[in-house]
């Protein structure tokens, strides 16, 4: 059953005062009036909207604008004021990089030695480096290559660890502190129990019973060191990272700041993903102002604008043979940002969105951008950008206005979606082996992580 869209707005506009100049503006609907609205059920705790009754004001300033796929607006409140989108810069940040490097882009991670094997003891006598840009690398990548190693009857390295400028693990930013847990985490005597949780959890869900009945271990006998790849240096393999719309997936639901920002320097920054927006959406270059790719800081997009990245990323994706649901969270169902939202079993699946959030800067920032699906088979996208003001009551205004608004068509209805474990998708990972005859791997294939033949193509990563 239909209902009023303007009865809708006239329900939230009773448990939400919108302060300053922005006080009189309320949201503009464009659908019949009628008597009644069905309040949401089965929604997310605490309540989706503080009740009439309690007279919690809303302080704040908010943008809204809701859609049809054919453009038709549903509502809007707001929507060419710029706002603080906070982490919903993640949504422009996959955009670029889905269009700049492809969804099946690898970034690999290179490992070399400038020493001799001894295959008699498992001993290098040299150094080992390692160089590569991979945002995702973490505890059971390093364990894998210890493993990748040990196949090609690697175990001792008498000198130093090296590993390069750009090198980055478990979400640090620090090369040299990515270096030191690189090396325990290579070395079993040093292994962090963390470490060897994920390298376990890993296997187990890939039904590598192979890999769980051996130790991968490299002992490094020097220290570590942050330096280039050596002119003479050998490659002895190559792990490449799951495709990055796989790393999107666990990005966006998860709200990785710092993957986000490693990815947009592949990109060239913020100043270079600014200006290609630019360009794609047909907007004047003051309305995006990026200071950052993961939505730190400061940072000025309007609902409209906003709108127009959403939907040029759903045709990227598109093009692709991808939808929504293979990088951004669906809530109530993926872990992360909204699995605690619209949770209810009403609404469980109903809304695939990112949210976006700063606790003080510009007073409080909150968003939430993407689509929901009705019960009448509808599909609206949405965006909802709030600041100064409280970022819990942010939230759970945005939720009730998108529970309020399905409503007015049926209800909620889930999206198609079969759920896939997070780490399964930074699983898949490949390894080539380099050239070197002294360095012979052993075959055998673990499931998922693919380990190929040979490779002799010239390799660019080694800084």
């Amino acid at each position: 059953m239909r209902r009023a869209f303007k009865t809708l707005i006239s329900l939230v506009a009773t448990t939400m005062f919108v302060c300053a100049s922005f006080a009189s503006a309320g949201i503009v609907a464009q659908t019949k009036q009628s008597s009644q609205l069905e309040t949401p059920q089965g929604s997310p705790s605490p309540s989706p909207s503080p009740s009439v009754e309690e007279g919690r004001p809303l302080y704040g300033f908010q943008g809204v604008l809701v859609e049809t796929l054919s453009g038709k607006v549903v509502a809007s409140q707001l929507p060419d004021q710029q706002f603080n989108p906070a982490s919903a810069v993640k949504l422009a940040t996959s955009l670029i990089a889905l269009r700049t490097l492809g969804p099946q882009h690898r970034f690999a991670t290179g490992v070399w030695t400038d020493g001799l094997l001894d295959k008699s003891t498992g001993t290098i006598t040299g150094n080992l480096y390692v160089s590569g840009r991979d945002p995702s690398f973490h505890y059971e990548h390093a364990v894998l290559l210890a493993s990748e190693l040990n196949r090609l009857g690697i175990t001792k390295v008498t000198g130093d660890l090296i590993v390069a400028p750009s090198f980055t693990m478990n979400f640090s930013s620090s090369a040299s502190r990515s270096g030191e847990r690189l090396y325990d985490t290579l070395d079993s005597s040093l292994r962090y129990a963390e470490a060897t949780r994920a390298w376990n959890y890993e296997r187990t869900l890939l039904n590598d019973q192979t890999s769980l009945q051996t130790v991968p271990s490299i002992a490094v006998m020097g220290s570590v060191v942050v330096g280039p790849v050596s002119t003479g240096g050998k490659l002895l393999l190559t792990q490449k990272s799951s495709k990055l719309v796989d790393i999107l997936k666990v990005l966006l639901c998860y709200s990785n700041n710092f993957m986000a920002e490693r990815i947009g320097e592949s990109l060239g920054g913020p100043e270079a993903v600014q200006r290609e927006l630019v360009t794609l959406l047909g907007v004047s270059s003051d309305e995006i102002k990026l200071s950052s790719l993961s939505g730190v800081g400061v940072n000025r997009i309007s609902p409209r604008v906003m709108m127009k990245i959403y939907r040029a990323l759903r045709s990227e994706l598109q093009k692709n043979g991808l939808s929504p649901t293979d990088i951004l969270p669906v809530a109530g169902i993926d872990p992360g940002t909204l699995q605690e939202r619209f949770k209810g079993p009403t609404w469980r699946g109903s809304v695939i969105a990112k949210t976006g959030t700063l606790v003080r800067t510009d007073g409080g920032a909150s968003a939430l951008v993407g689509q929901m699906r009705a019960a009448n088979g509808e599909v609206l996208l949405f965006v909802i950008l709030n600041q100064r003001g409280s970022v819990a009551r942010f939230r759970e205004n945005q939720d009730y206005l998108v529970m309020l608004i399905q409503n007015t068509r049926g209800g909620p209805k889930a999206f198609d979606y079969k759920p896939l474990t997070l780490m399964m998708q930074l699983s898949d990972t490949e390894s080539t082996f380099g050239t070197a005859d002294e360095y012979e791997p052993k075959k055998v294939e673990s499931p998922k992580s693919k380990v190929q033949g040979q490779e002799s193509k010239t390799l660019d990563f080694r800084l």
